[in-house]
């Protein structure tokens, strides 16, 4: 759900973001967009969809290239959902295509990232408006802010 941003939150977001690009700098490169991180996005996507068939009550479906459950238990998934691999776990609430968008972001990290994405997301911390990952895949469309 979108809330009202507290002021100067743009240049925070700005911030959190440049600083995550530094440190990717210290994360080997063949860590990165390789084959390696693919493994890790493909193993993702396999826990993804296994937690996702244990807990979906509702509707799975395939949606801006991602494997959408639906129907989740809220203690399955954090906050409005969640993006593991190439799967978007959530409950039942409404799906429009910018939320699409915002999650599809979070599979490209996947890839990029593999099996370090997990562990980057938890030190980029719970706050979105300064976790780099939220940022790039865009606050409003994740409404985290309200969209113009």
């Amino acid at each position: 759900m979108s809330r009202t941003p507290p002021p100067g939150w743009e240049a925070r977001a700005a911030r959190a973001v440049e600083r995550g690009r530094r440190a990717d700098r210290w994360i080997p490169g063949i860590l990165l967009d390789s084959p390696v991180s693919r493994l890790g996005y493909v193993a993702g996507t396999a826990f993804g969809f296994v937690w996702g068939s244990l807990w979906s009550t509702g509707r799975v479906e395939r949606r801006a290239g991602l494997w959408v459950f639906r129907g989740m238990p809220e203690a399955t998934f954090g906050r409005g959902g969640v993006c593991v691999g190439g799967c978007f776990l959530t409950g039942d609430g409404r799906i429009d295509d910018r939320l699409l968008r915002h999650e599809a972001v979070h599979r490209e990290q996947w890839r990029r990232y593999g099996m370090l994405m997990p562990f980057l997301y938890l030190l980029a911390g719970r706050d979105p408006l300064t976790n780099r990952f939220e940022v790039e895949a865009g606050l409003a469309d994740g409404r985290y802010v309200p969209r113009d």
